[in-house]
């Protein structure tokens, strides 16, 4: 069971990929980024998408309603999931998202943002004051636009799926550790990857 921890495993994690899957998977991540997020999404059908259980840490992922893989043990925010997030609660967001991207990463191996804050996330925290009408209009310009909304407001950002780079496999296996991401062991998250692209569904629960 997971609990509350610092916020980066500081053990070392070895798991070398080879130099061509790394090319292969950089180059890959950089043709699929570029495609702009509103396009990407309206291409992408939703008969594969992810379900992520933050009660019992899993994430599945789903083809229609048909599971076809579920990784269990993952990591949410150090503070457990919420519906009102905000700037370092790390917390974990509930809701509906879309990926953005798939990239690699030096910190977490491969990192697959979503697109938090929604407009729905918006629109409850207008509603009871965690963020006032300039924020809220930034997100909703950028999501009429078919932008990546803002991910500096007071709902916090730069939020995903990755890997653990480096980290603990014994910290990742015991706590919750994360800021308010989803994380899987290097090895899920790379499997995970040939699953999914840009515009891939993510339900957080």
């Amino acid at each position: 069971m997971h609990s509350s921890s610092p916020d980066q495993p500081q053990l070392p994690y070895n798991r070398p990929i080879t130099l061509l899957y790394a090319v292969l998977l950089t180059a890959l991540f950089t043709l699929v980024a570029i495609a702009p997020l509103s396009r990407a999404i309206a291409q992408q059908p939703d008969d594969i998408w992810l379900m992520i259980d933050t009660k019992n840490l899993t994430l599945s992922i789903m083809e229609a309603q048909s599971i076809l893989r579920t990784y269990h043990n993952i990591a949410i925010g150090s503070n457990g999931p919420t519906w009102e997030k905000r700037f370092k609660d790390e917390k974990t967001p509930l809701g509906d998202f879309r990926i953005t991207a798939m990239r690699s990463s030096e910190r977490f191996h491969l990192f697959l943002p979503i697109d938090y804050p929604t407009m729905d996330d918006a629109r409850r925290a207008q509603k009871d004051g965690r963020i006032g009408p300039g924020e809220y209009e930034a997100l909703r310009s950028a999501w009429e636009k078919g932008k990546i909304p803002p991910q500096t407001t007071s709902l916090g950002g730069h939020l995903g799926i990755h890997g653990i780079g480096a980290g603990s496999m014994e910290i990742h296996n015991d706590f919750n550790w994360t800021n308010g991401c989803i994380a899987l062991t290097n090895a899920q998250v790379e499997e995970l990857a040939a699953w999914v692209t840009v515009g891939t569904r993510v339900k957080v629960r």
